[in-house]
């Protein structure tokens, strides 16, 4: 995956011997099952959404969506990715193994290939085995009845109807997808909004816009047990207080979160444990409780991000190689691909007060943004918070189209200790989303011209 490979490929960069072990397909969960097939079909639908709701613009358009030429065009943009990576990892010097890689003890890895086994001795290893979905009991998926987001992304037709339970990011960008193809959907969750992890007046938008578009939420209930039927599923939710209720549709996705895969690797021949939660213990290098085995990437720890087990890969790496590196979680940006994106970087204001600081928060909604409503997009605001003794960012949520997009400045600014003012006073081009991010930062010192 995208901390494994990145790794290796720095790692032989440095002039080491390289060997990579992948037991499915180069890139992992991202590249083939995840971020990219994903974003893909976020955009397939975007275009046909956009295409059939035209009519107030003046265009009008008859939409036919063959669900089977979409999947196919997306795995076309994962496969040419997935050669991409098999051929940077070669054109770099790394040997790349097809297998099952387990420790035999402390030097060793045995390889279970088609082959046969092989055993392989290091002086280092990268533990980058990633996470794979949660499964709920009594839900287990089969691919008929019962989806996982694998399952979803490789759908031969737009179903009629579709329970999804689960209501983070992962079940609100498929929901939204499959709302704007014409699914009736229908979002089991056991928290009072949707993206709980967030901010109630991000996770607020997000759920009226998924609203908008004909998504049916259940919060406060839980997906209890579910019968096949004639045409599809029965799914049977059950609240608090015991109250239940029963759900139709053609199937029902479950998309509960995900878990950190260690059960492959036999981290007991290395006498490295894991955490409550499954994780494996690391330093600010990756570094484990063995000084020469180190763990990137979903299998280290949240946040399960591609970007950081790259960056996790590549200070590893670093880190073998005898250079000095360290990875600071402090400006680590996450986006959340739904319509709108939601993208967010350091602290919240409660997250800043909460560690010491006096939170100073400037905020701009698009509602007074002049590109905002030239691409229709009112609902949203860029957000930024700053310590209010020395004016240095803290953190931004930024709720707005392309908003994973905009969320680098901020990213760059928090990483170089940068002020909210010193943000407000780069000129920004006119007229962009960007000036949204501008305006909040000025507003921090009260010094914005178009909010108050």
């Amino acid at each position: 995956g995208p901390g494994g490979y990145v790794a290796a490929i720095r790692a032989a960069q440095h002039g080491l011997d390289v060997t990579l072990v992948e037991r499915d397909a180069y890139g992992g969960t991202c590249l083939n099952y995840g971020c990219i097939p994903s974003k893909a079909l976020v955009h397939g639908s975007d275009v046909a959404h956009e295409a059939a709701s035209a009519g107030h613009l003046g265009i009008d358009a008859d939409v036919d969506v063959d669900l089977s030429e979409l999947v196919a065009w997306k795995d076309g943009v994962v496969d040419r990715l997935t050669g991409g990576v098999e051929g940077l990892c070669q054109a770099a010097g790394v040997t790349l193994v097809d297998g099952v890689a387990r420790f035999r003890d402390d030097h060793v890895a045995a390889v279970s290939t088609d082959d046969g086994e092989r055993t392989i001795g290091f002086d280092y290893a990268v533990v980058a085995t990633g996470s794979r979905p949660v499964e709920v009991p009594g839900f287990e998926p089969d691919g008929e009845h019962v989806l996982d987001s694998r399952d979803v992304l490789e759908l031969a037709q737009v179903p009629e109807s579709l329970v999804v339970v689960g209501a983070g990011y992962i079940g609100m960008e498929l929901s939204t997808v499959l709302a704007k193809l014409g699914t009736d959907v229908t979002v089991v969750e056991m928290f009072d909004d949707v993206l709980p992890m967030y901010e109630d007046d991000v996770s607020r938008i997000v759920r009226e816009r998924a609203e908008d578009l004909g998504v049916t939420f259940r919060f406060g209930e839980l997906a209890a047990d579910w019968t096949a039927t004639d045409g599809g599923v029965r799914v049977e939710t059950e609240t608090e207080d015991g109250e239940t209720t029963e759900l139709a549709a053609d199937a029902v996705a479950v998309v509960a979160g995900r878990e950190p895969v260690t059960d492959t690797v036999d981290l007991d021949a290395l006498g490295i444990g894991t955490d409550d939660d499954g994780f494996i213990d690391t330093d600010a290098q990756g570094r484990t409780a063995l000084d020469h085995v180190f763990a990137v990437g979903d299998v280290a720890g949240e946040p399960m991000l591609a970007h950081k087990a790259s960056h996790e890969g590549e200070v590893a790496a670093a880190a073998i190689a005898g250079e000095p590196a360290a990875l600071d979680h402090a400006a680590m940006p996450a986006a959340v691909f739904t319509d709108p994106e939601v993208a967010t970087v350091g602290l919240t204001r409660e997250a800043a007060a909460e560690a010491g600081y006096t939170p100073a928060v400037g905020e701009m909604p698009l509602s007074a943004n002049g590109r905002a409503l030239t691409v229709e997009a009112e609902a949203g605001f860029a957000r930024v918070v700053a310590d209010e003794a020395s004016g240095r960012m803290l953190g931004a949520q930024l709720v707005a189209p392309n908003a994973s997009e905009l969320l680098g400045e901020v990213t760059v600014a928090i990483e170089q200790g940068m002020t909210a003012a010193e943000l407000a006073g780069t000129v920004h081009t006119h007229p962009t989303l960007s000036e949204a991010v501008m305006e909040a930062a000025a507003d921090v010192d009260d010094a914005a011209v178009h909010t108050h």
